[in-house]
């Protein structure tokens, strides 16, 4: 026969949620970081193929 089962504490519910959303702040944190050093061309841990059409453009 199904036990429904105890109910989970706010305390714990709010424990959860805030590490929840830490881990999603941290997550963003780093991919705006990773975007921005793509941007100014700093990045070493990113690697990505340039256009050569934007070389020819340029010369």
């Amino acid at each position: 026969m199904a036990v429904p089962k105890k109910k989970t504490s706010k305390s714990k519910r709010s424990i959860r949620r805030s590490n929840w959303k830490r881990q999603a702040a941290l997550e963003a944190k780093k991919a705006l970081s990773l975007g921005k050093s793509v941007l100014t061309g700093r990045s070493s841990s990113f690697i990505y193929e340039e256009d050569e059409a934007e070389d020819d453009d340029e010369e």
